[in-house]
């Protein structure tokens, strides 16, 4: 197959609001060695990408500039040494960059391949905020059935899927949210308790709901005021896992309490780990939880879409957190 040498993407010419995104021509990448290069049809939106373009999110030097983390399409070009991958296979996969543009060139260890009966949007919902639940929630913070969990922002692309795979695993699972829809999004999803964080004392209804056992995991994309709250409400041996900073990077906290009730904090990006450890986590979600999303038992849930050149319209819905699930560019 012969690829033009020119696409449609998504340039960031400076840090600012939505309206700085432009839609540009830009060399259609080659698939260099171990890599494929997807055409592709439907890209996923993050939060990541919003800081990115207000100059917040240092792109790694050996990463693409063009924005976009999250891709589904069809495999057109395969590099050098990959025997995994055909051309005309249609895969999701997590991008190192570039994933605003028609198409993009991806490690093929970073690659998987679409559930049974998802179509493309659906597809490209899932790498970023499934790597990332997956690895933090369950590899770092070791979290297992019959444990008791609680995801901040759980009506979040990320939040959602944390409830969903928590849930799978026998999870007890509270979420805070910052409205009643909001809440009654994450209890569709199978929350056994959400909180309005905008009118309610979530740190005292959590404690409340557990009869003052505490959590035993809590994934928290906030940091700032949420830390202490957290490491109040952790039971003995609870596991922290800190992901994002939504709320600030700094904190006040009585350290204390991490010793006296053996607390472990974890935290991690996705964006700054080695291939390697990219594949490892793709290996697992294909090995635990693409079966789930074959049978149906999660799914991510699309909000909105918009086509590629309204990148500027899928960043302002995003910053206003008024969505519930994930936000997709079609391509």
């Amino acid at each position: 197959m012969t690829l033009p040498t020119t696409m449609r993407a998504i340039d960031i010419p400076q840090p600012g609001g939505p309206e700085v995104l432009t839609a540009v021509d830009w060399p259609v990448p080659d698939a260099g060695d171990g890599a494929v290069v997807i055409r592709n049809e439907a890209v996923g939106v993050n939060r990541p990408d919003c800081l990115q373009r207000q100059g917040n999110y240092p792109v790694p030097t050996d990463a693409n500039p063009i924005p976009g983390l999250e891709v589904a399409g069809e495999i057109v070009a395969l590099g050098a040494g990959v025997d995994r991958w055909q051309v005309g296979d249609k895969v999701t996969a997590l991008t190192h960059g570039g994933g605003y543009a028609e198409y993009t060139a991806v490690d093929a260890r970073h690659c998987l391949r679409w559930p049974k009966g998802f179509d493309a949007v659906q597809a490209a919902a899932l790498p970023e905020t499934f790597f990332t639940v997956y690895y933090n929630m369950i590899t770092r913070a070791r979290l297992k059935s019959d444990e008791t969990l609680l995801v901040h922002g759980g009506s979040s692309g990320i939040g959602s899927t944390a409830i969903q795979l928590a849930k799978s695993m026998g999870v007890t699972v509270l979420t805070t949210a910052g409205s009643a829809e909001k809440c009654d999004f994450c209890t569709g999803l199978g929350a056994d308790k959400a909180i309005d964080y905008k009118t309610e004392d979530w740190e005292a209804v959590a404690k409340d709901f557990t009869e003052g056992k505490g959590i035993d995991v809590i994934l928290d994309m906030v940091g700032g005021a949420y830390f202490q709250k957290n490491l109040n409400l952790l039971s003995r041996d609870g596991r922290y896992a800190l992901i994002a900073l939504l709320g600030g990077a700094q904190a006040t906290a009585n350290l204390g309490l991490i010793l006296g009730k053996r607390l472990t904090i974890t935290g991690s990006t996705l964006r700054p780990q080695t291939p390697v450890e990219k594949a490892e986590i793709a290996d697992n979600l294909l090995r635990d939880v693409w079966p789930l999303l074959d049978a149906g038992t999660i799914k991510p849930h699309i909000y909105a879409t918009f086509p590629l050149e309204d990148a500027p319209k899928a960043h302002a819905l995003m910053e206003t957190s008024a969505h519930r699930g994930k936000i997709v560019l079609t391509v």
